[in-house]
């Protein structure tokens, strides 16, 4: 099978890469290097440009005619950064995926499996939320999200096009040969600024956020491991029309996650006992659009996929730590 990876430079783009080579399939990668490092792509199949580029679409449809689905990863993530640039997040978030999602369907490429994101879920006493939970994204990011679920499911209702949409929930870790991991020199993510406190390279981890209606007053996620996630997409494209047929739909969403919520404070006392000793910390408030968090009810993925996460939250932090270790050889700085 050939999949088209938009966003395959990135962070889960290119593990999700390596997690369809593995299962013998062939990726094609198409990113603008806009965040993404042209190291992650490696020797795969690449084509630098614009998911809103038509003809380039075009080019590679017509160049790789045995393309079965495209995975559209490509996206601006960082929650913070889309409370001060909204316009940028709408546009290559929103209009330029539906310039894409319309030249695929031109061209006869039917199947999309869409990143999205637990943070369009609302608040929810005791915190597991399933498919047919309230949603109530809280930044321009998260919006941008719940905007191409809807765009996607009036777009299949209406014609040809055919998407599984994949909630994920908060990805950590790196891929199993330490070949690519979180690249920014400064990662908003919570593990990534563990990692750096933990190296010195930062005087401490800042827990954003004291106060909220958790356990502990820290917000709670759903820690899964980037590895995991990845093979939840090589199990959905290869399952691609049965999960559709199943679900009685042209278009269904899957959450994935690890079904445990971890708050921040639990997940610092994790990677302290993996690290060896304890990490400088310090509080703050929450930032601009932060969510109280969520964890995954993964029962409709685990029926559907025939998938379940099998690493812990101690492998993905000591994976993390160990890519830390590589990244200067790989990409050049630490």
């Amino acid at each position: 099978m050939k999949v088209l990876i938009t966003g395959g430079a990135g962070y889960i783009g290119s593990t999700t890469a390596k997690a369809l080579e593995s299962a013998g399939h062939t990726p094609v990668i198409l990113d603008s290097l806009l965040s993404g490092p042209r190291a992650f792509v490696r020797d795969r199949i690449f084509y630098e440009g614009d998911i809103a580029d038509r003809a380039l679409i075009e080019r590679i449809a017509t160049e790789h005619p045995d393309i079965d689905a495209t995975i559209h990863m490509a996206a601006r993530i960082v929650v913070p950064e889309s409370m001060e640039l909204p316009y940028e997040y709408y546009r290559d978030n929103v209009a330029k995926s539906l310039e894409l999602f319309d030249q695929l369907t031109t061209l006869g490429l039917h199947r999309v499996l869409f990143s999205s994101s637990a943070s369009l879920y609302a608040v929810k006493e005791g915190f597991e939320v399933t498919e047919a939970d309230p949603l109530a994204p809280t930044s321009p990011y998260a919006r941008t999200k719940r905007m191409m679920e809807e765009a996607l499911q009036d777009l299949s209702s209406a014609g040809e096009l055919r998407a599984i949409i994949l909630r994920y929930f908060n990805p950590i870790g790196s891929d199993p040969d330490l070949e690519s991991g979180i690249y920014v020199k400064e990662p908003s993510h919570v593990l990534g600024q563990l990692v750096l406190a933990a190296r010195g390279l930062k005087p401490a981890f800042t827990i954003t956020g004291t106060e909220h209606p958790t356990r502990d007053g820290t917000g709670i996620r759903d820690y899964i491991h980037v590895w995991d996630l990845a093979r939840a997409h090589v199990r959905a494209v290869e399952r691609f029309d049965d999960v559709l047929a199943s679900a009685g739909a042209p278009s269904a969403v899957l959450n994935i996650g690890t079904g445990s919520g971890v708050t921040v404070r639990e997940l610092v006392a994790s990677f302290e006992r993996v690290f060896g000793r304890a990490v400088p910390l310090a509080e703050a408030p929450p930032r601009p659009g932060d969510a109280v968090g969520a964890f995954a009810n993964v029962d409709r993925a685990r029926e559907l996929l025939d998938w379940q996460t099998e690493l812990t939250i101690d492998d993905a932090i000591g994976s993390a730590l160990a890519w830390a270790d590589r990244r200067l050889e790989i990409l050049g700085y630490e």
